[in-house]
């Protein structure tokens, strides 16, 4: 009787969490079915996809070879160019098949998220509202709509595999075991740098949920833990020997973090202390600590790039943040043996935003949406065991806590289809960026040249105008604002704003043939070709300036503005 009671529980809790895997994956599928109808965007999806010759030229060795050598733009992540190389096989230039990845991606992690919980603490309806907060909310559309952003979903799947493969050692460790995790772990960094803290996060969940740390925390009868009911050898083990378990996951951490700085600072991306001051920066990252919990809390006005705030910020938001954050982490210490939950959630909220809090500042944004994709999954640790622990004396307790999940998950659903239809195209994208955010120069600068592209010239250059005003050493807004005057036959003001550019950068192609064309057609032949020239020296494959110089070389003879020409000028 009593093995055939379990079988019976055994197949019930099978087809409830499969039903409860079903759902995820078809909430989560029919909440961001929209994106696969987005197309690119000019912020990045230029380089790693539609201008990108080695991803258009497929799956060769050659482009194999070099997934694996190049840091370009500003991270070795091979495995995230191999699948745009593979999606380009598929799909060629169509965006609606890199959306489908992203968001296969995605569905994969909500689901893996939930199957790791229950595994860890067997909370099924715990972990399946952790699952359903990270599936459904606007945050993550970012990374979701954006193809760019594929490495930022890929290193997460690995992630969530080397967390999955890390319990599958706890639960019976041996090297082949062992080894499965650091492999995993390896293809993540591989994919995108940003995984760096995972093996600190594993040290979290030896504390909690796994309790694997010696401690008078866990008193017998305390409450055995799930997952050590699922192990066959199961011990609690020193907090030493446990740093020693990880010391080969955080020295591969370690070697991936300085080669991300020192490729980021190569390129440009990392930031000089001169530009971005120290005090801007802690300032900067303890006001985002706070500000994501805020759009957390409250998603509106989420936007794709927000600048960096430099010295603007306000004497009281940083002390009021510092407070804040300083409250909070007193609060989870003093809650930890009763609810050590508390300080694991918040400990990996803080702890995986490190890398990009901008102590270390790569690019000009002051936070990003994208950022929170894995650290929010900390703030859910702590609202999905701690809720129910507020209300666990409540009368009709059991009933407003499903109801307002239920309530929660439907307003994150609808906030991120709303959210979702900003990633159209780069004029709804740009547009938007622009009503929620102050001062954004990229936004005006991408909005622009979208309006530029669609031949709306007048109205695309009070965008680089207004993105010179905020920034006044912004080359391409120089380059695209000359490219617009010219497409009006404004060829002074163009030459105007292409020599401007050339003198911030010397070594920019395009706007040496940009002014080379503009040249041609005021009749100055001769300093055309000198432009065009000199714009092969600095890029030999640039063929526009090939074929212009070639049409130039040609008409030295004759009036410049022959039909035709500058024909072969392209952005």
């Amino acid at each position: 009787m009593k093995t055939f009671i379990a079988k019976m529980t055994h197949m019930f809790a099978a087809k409830r969490d499969f039903l409860i895997s079903l759902l995820l994956v078809c909430t989560t599928l029919a909440i961001f079915w929209q994106i696969v109808h987005c197309d690119f965007t000019n912020y990045d999806d230029n380089q790693y996809v539609t201008e990108n010759r080695h991803v258009q030229n497929g799956l060769t060795s050659q482009n194999v070879a070099w997934a694996f050598t190049s840091c370009e733009p500003s991270y070795w992540m091979p495995l995230s160019w191999l699948s745009f190389m593979l999606d380009f096989e598929l799909y060629g230039l169509n965006p609606m098949g890199y959306h489908w990845t992203n968001l296969l991606l995605h569905i994969a992690n909500t689901l893996l998220l939930f199957l790791i919980f229950k595994r860890m603490t067997g909370a099924v309806w715990k972990s399946a509202f952790i699952a359903a907060l990270f599936g459904l909310h606007p945050l993550n559309v970012e990374s979701v709509a954006w193809v760019a952003e594929r490495k930022n979903v890929l290193s997460t799947f690995f992630w969530m595999l080397t967390v999955l493969t890390y319990l599958y050692y706890v639960a019976r460790p041996s090297l082949r075991r062992y080894l499965l995790i650091f492999f995993t772990f390896a293809f993540g960094l591989m994919a995108k740098p940003i995984i760096v803290t995972l093996p600190f996060v594993l040290l979290l969940l030896d504390y909690w949920p796994l309790q694997r740390l010696q401690s008078d925390q866990w008193p017998n009868g305390n409450g055995t833990p799930h997952f050590r009911s699922l192990s066959h050898s199961w011990q609690r083990w020193s907090p030493l020997r446990l740093v020693l378990e990880k010391v080969p996951f955080f020295v591969l951490a370690a070697i991936t973090s300085v080669l991300t700085f020192l490729v980021q600072h190569r390129s440009g991306a990392a930031k000089s202390v001169e530009l971005f001051p120290l005090m801007d920066r802690i300032a900067n990252a303890l006001v985002s600590f706070v500000a994501y919990i805020g759009k957390m809390v409250w998603p509106q006005n989420l936007a794709v790039f927000y600048p960096h705030p430099g010295s603007g910020l306000p004497l009281w938001q940083i002390v009021g943040a510092t407070l804040l954050l300083a409250g909070i982490t007193i609060l989870a210490i003093g809650a930890t043996r009763r609810h050590p939950f508390v300080l694991v959630g918040w400990l990996w909220y803080l702890g995986t935003l490190v890398p990009v809090i901008g102590l270390v500042q790569s690019g000009d944004q002051g936070m990003a949406d994208r950022f929170t994709y894995v650290p929010l999954i900390g703030l859910f640790i702590i609202i999905a065991w701690g809720v129910p622990r507020l209300m666990a004396g409540w009368h009709y307790g059991r009933f407003v806590l499903i109801s307002s999940a239920g309530t929660l998950l439907l307003l994150l659903a609808i906030c991120t289809r709303m959210q979702i239809r900003h990633w159209k195209n780069d004029t709804t994208l740009f547009t938007h960026a622009l009503k929620v955010t102050e001062n954004n120069f990229l936004a005006h600068h991408n909005l622009g040249s979208a309006l530029a592209r669609q031949g709306r010239y007048e109205e695309a250059i009070p965008h680089f105008q207004e993105t010179l005003r905020i920034t006044p050493n912004h080359v391409k807004a120089y380059y695209n604002l000359g490219l617009a005057l010219a497409k009006q036959g404004k060829l002074d003001e163009a030459i105007a704003n292409y020599s401007k550019a050339l003198r911030l950068r010397p070594d920019y192609p395009e706007a040496l043939n940009g002014l080379g064309v503009a040249l041609a057609r005021e009749g100055k032949l001769e300093e055309a070709i000198g432009y065009f020239t000199t714009a092969l020296q600095v890029k030999p494959d640039y063929s526009p300036a090939r074929g212009n110089l070639n049409l130039a070389l040609q008409k030295m003879d004759k009036l410049t503005k022959t039909p035709g020409w500058g024909q072969n000028y392209a952005r």
